[in-house]
C-alpha cells in the first residue's frame, strides 16, 4: 500500500514569481507588473521584473528538475506575454517561449502540468474592468482557446484558476496583492461569480480545441480542518467546519464551499446563498451549467489547517492552538494532520481524483560556510506532511499526484524576495542555483515512490 505507481511526484512555481523578463520581447504589462512599481507595496521595494530570470535560464532549470527526478511540474502561463492586451493579437515570441519549456520537459522526461491564471492579469484587460466586466468569461475562453491550439498537442493537464480566494480575496478585500483595491464586498461576489463562469468557458474551450485527449482541473486553495480525536463525533465536527461558510465579510473568501460547489455540483451552496443574499448578483441557470463544466479532477493548494472537536452545544469548535505551536518562517502553523484529513473531506465531497497542487513552507534558508544549503526543517516538515497524504492515500483517497511549493526561492508576493519556500536555492545578485539538502530528499523520496516516509 502507500502511493499509486504512477503517482506524480512534482514541484510548482508560477510565471511572475520566476520568470523576469518583465518587458521583454513583445509582452504586455499584467497588474504585478505596474503594482509592483508603487512605493510602499512590496516589502523593500522588491519586484517581479527579473525574478529567477527563468525565461532566459529555462533549459538549466529544466536540468536541475531532471537531476530531481521529478515526475511532474506545474507552471502557469503569463497571460500578457502570450497575449499582450488579453485578446485579439497573439505575440508569438512568448508563445515561443513555451513551447521550447514544454519540450524541454518532455525531453527531461518531466510532464507539464499548466496552469492558465496564476494571478497574471494583464493590465489592459483590467483597465476595462477585469474581474468586474463579464467580458472576462470571453477573454478568458478566448486564452485558453490560445493554449489548447499552441500546447496541448504536447500536454494533457491543465489547471484553469488558482487560488481564486486570493486573487479575489487579498487582491480586493484585503488589498495587499495587486492591483491594491479595496473593492465594496457587492463587487468581489460579481468578481467571484464571472471567475467562476470564465473557468467554465476555459474548461469548455481547452476541450474544445485540444490536439488530444487532455485532462482539466481546478487549483483553489483554503485553510483545511482536521478531528481533535479519532472520536466520531470530531471527525463529523472537522468535516462540518471545513465545509461551512463561517468566516466574517471582511474575508468571505477564504472558504471551500462557494467556489468549488458551483464547480462539482451546478449550485452555490445554500448557506452562502442565505448568509450572502443582499450582495449576490444574478445567477442564472445558464451561469451554473457554464461553470459546472466536467472536470478530470480536483487540485487543492494545502498549507495549514485547524484542529477541531464537537462542541458541548452539539456544533463544531476550532480548539485553541498551545503556547509555542510550531510554526514556519512566514508564522504559518506547521499542522501536518491536514494533508490527511483535508483531502478525504474533500474526496468524499467532491468525489474526483485529488492533487495536491501546492504544500510547502518558508525557511531561514542561508549558503553555509560549506556551499551547501541545509535546510532540515523543511526536511521535517515534508516528512510529517508526505506521511500524512500516504495515510490519507492508504485509507482509500484517491490522490494522483503532489506539487511541492515551490521548485525554487522566487518572488513571494507582497514579501518580495524575503521568504524562501524551494527545494532549490537562488542567490538573487548572481543567479547562481543550489540544489538545498531538501531537493536531494526528495530526489530519493522520488525514487522510492515514498516508501521510506
Amino acid at each position: 500500500m502507500g502511493f499509486c505507481k504512477d503517482f506524480q511526484w512534482g514541484a510548482a512555481t508560477s510565471s511572475y514569481q520566476i520568470e523576469g523578463g518583465a518587458y521583454e520581447d513583445g509582452k504586455g504589462l499584467n497588474i504585478w507588473d505596474v503594482f509592483c512599481q508603487e512605493e510602499g507595496r512590496i516589502f523593500e521595494g522588491h519586484t517581479g521584473d527579473v525574478a529567477c530570470d527563468h525565461y532566459h535560464r529555462f533549459r538549466e532549470d529544466v536540468e536541475i528538475m531532471k537531476k530531481l527526478g521529478l515526475k511532474a511540474y506545474r507552471f502557469s502561463i503569463n497571460w500578457a506575454r502570450v497575449l499582450p492586451d488579453g485578446y485579439g493579437k497573439v505575440n508569438e515570441a512568448g508563445v515561443k517561449f513555451y513551447n521550447d519549456l514544454i519540450d524541454a520537459l518532455l525531453e527531461a522526461g518531466v510532464e507539464p502540468f499548466i496552469t492558465l491564471y496564476h494571478w497574471e492579469l494583464p493590465y489592459e484587460l483590467y483597465k476595462k474592468g477585469g474581474w468586474m466586466n463579464e467580458e472576462i468569461v470571453n477573454w478568458f475562453g478566448e486564452y485558453a482557446k490560445l493554449v489548447a491550439e499552441r500546447f496541448s498537442d504536447r500536454v494533457k493537464y491543465f489547471f484553469t484558476l488558482n487560488e481564486p480566494q486570493c486573487f479575489v480575496g487579498l487582491s480586493f478585500l484585503d488589498g495587499v496583492h495587486a492591483p491594491g483595491v479595496h473593492a465594496p464586498v457587492r463587487d468581489t461576489f460579481q468578481m467571484s461569480h464571472n471567475a467562476l463562469k470564465a473557468h467554465g468557458m476555459a474548461v469548455k474551450m481547452l476541450r474544445e480545441h485540444a490536439k488530444q485527449d487532455i485532462q482539466v482541473g481546478y487549483a483553489p486553495t483554503g485553510t483545511m480542518s482536521y478531528p481533535d480525536s479519532d472520536k466520531p463525533e470530531d471527525i463529523e465536527a472537522a468535516r462540518q467546519h471545513l465545509f461551512s461558510l463561517d468566516q466574517p465579510l471582511s474575508r468571505w473568501t477564504w472558504n471551500v464551499t462557494w467556489w468549488s460547489d458551483p464547480v462539482l455540483f451546478g449550485e452555490y451552496p445554500e448557506e452562502g446563498l442565505r448568509k450572502y443574499r443582499n450582495y449576490l448578483p444574478r445567477i442564472t441557470k445558464e451561469d451554473l451549467k457554464l461553470i459546472s463544466q466536467p472536470i478530470d479532477f480536483y487540485g487543492q493548494n494545502i498549507y495549514n489547517g485547524h484542529r477541531v472537536r464537537m462542541g458541548k452545544n452539539g456544533q463544531p469548535e476550532v480548539v485553541k492552538r498551545y503556547e509555542g505551536f510550531p510554526k514556519t518562517a512566514l508564522d504559518w502553523p506547521v499542522t501536518p494532520e491536514c494533508l490527511c484529513w483535508g483531502p478525504k473531506f474533500l474526496y468524499e465531497r467532491y468525489k474526483k481524483p485529488i492533487y495536491i497542487t501546492e504544500n510547502g513552507l518558508s525557511c531561514h534558508d542561508v549558503v553555509s560556510v560549506d556551499g551547501q544549503v541545509h535546510d532540515p526543517n523543511r526536511i521535517d516538515f515534508l516528512t510529517r506532511y508526505l506521511r500524512e497524504l500516504k495515510k490519507c492515500a492508504e485509507s482509500g483517497t484517491d490522490i494522483r499526484g503532489y506539487f511541492q511549493w515551490s521548485l525554487m526561492d522566487n518572488f513571494e508576493w507582497h514579501s518580495g524576495y524575503a521568504e524562501r519556500f524551494g527545494l532549490v536555492f537562488v542567490d538573487y545578485n548572481t543567479q547562481k542555483r543550489i540544489i538545498k539538502d531538501s531537493g536531494y530528499w526528495y530526489r530519493d523520496l522520488i525514487r522510492n515512490n515514498g516508501e521510506t516516509l
